[in-house]
């Protein structure tokens, strides 16, 4: 297998992900979050000869680099949500696996696409969808929600203490018919209503509006959830089930099912993070959670 050179993404916690999967040679596994491919590869080469890694992704383009590169391998790629996984393991006649893996945050390869509006110097619409041939673009669902809903999506998926203030700006220039809808413009307007301290700030005032209007988008406190319920009775025993989430939202889902399932002992206490080194390497790192649980 070789690197894919087109791609920007660094995977978080590599090694960590192999050794608390604790893989099994000529294990079937699941990669439910493909993106760049690089937690794949890193099972692939770590299971060897008769291994099988069955990677998912909602991305179309995502997947259909990774079917050029991971070309007969053990990899093999299909367009599929995450939450749908009882589903995929039986179209492929597979009862049960040795572990799964859940990498939930944003592909770097996504946020260089500045057609898909995931970043905030993108020149594209605000889509954030992750399959853009399902839902609806973000832009399209600030058309016509109210500001009462748009401030309540704000606070709960972003954890924006100024969600009212955005919600009322959104809505004001919805009003003058000044759209915003382009994601630089959007993200301008953000800022506009986010106080900042004195002194360079850590994240861009944006980044919180976005990550909700991202999971929103896409509903993947649902779609995580979903999965939750339905993965653990898959594994085989002893199988592990690993899960990498950036932000609080996603790891208090985690931590609360893992610890909740009854078939399920968690492996890992508290969370796992990623090392000074690895942080200074790749700054994406710096929220990662790493959280572990164990099929009885």
């Amino acid at each position: 297998m070789s690197e894919q050179p087109s791609s920007l993404h660094i995977s978080v916690m590599p090694d960590e992900v192999v050794e608390y999967l604790a893989l099994k040679p000529g294990g079937v596994y699941i990669d439910g979050t493909l993106g760049a491919g690089g937690h794949s590869e890193r099972i692939a080469i770590s299971l060897g000869e008769g291994g099988s890694v069955i990677s998912l992704d909602r991305d179309a383009g995502a997947v259909r680099k990774a079917k050029e590169r991971f070309q007969g391998t053990c990899v093999k790629p299909y367009q599929a949500n995450y939450r749908d996984i009882l589903t995929v393991l039986e179209q492929l006649n597979i009862e049960t696996v040795d572990g799964m893996l859940l990498d939930l945050g944003l592909s770097s390869d996504q946020l260089a696409d500045r057609e898909r509006g995931f970043s905030f110097d993108a020149d594209g619409l605000l889509d954030l969808r992750f399959d853009t041939t399902e839902g609806r673009p973000a832009w399209q669902w600030l058309e016509f929600l109210s500001e009462e809903r748009i401030a309540q999506v704000i606070f709960e998926y972003g954890e924006e203490r100024y969600s009212r203030r955005i919600a009322r700006a959104i809505v004001k220039t919805r009003k003058k018919n000044q759209k915003p809808y382009v994601a630089a413009e959007f993200a301008n307007l953000v800022r506009e209503c986010v106080p900042q301290p004195p002194g360079k700030a850590r994240i861009d005032a944006a980044t919180r509006t976005f990550q909700a209007l991202r999971i929103f988008v896409n509903d993947e406190l649902g779609a995580l959830g979903e999965f939750l319920k339905s993965a653990p009775e898959k594994l085989k025993p002893n199988g592990r089930l690993v899960i990498l989430s950036f932000h609080s939202l996603e790891d208090r889902i985690v931590k609360n099912a893992m610890r909740e399932c009854e078939i399920l002992n968690v492996v890992t206490k508290k969370p796992i993070e990623s090392s000074e080194e690895e942080m200074e390497r790749n700054p994406r790192a710096r929220s990662a959670k790493l959280r572990c649980a164990e099929r009885k």
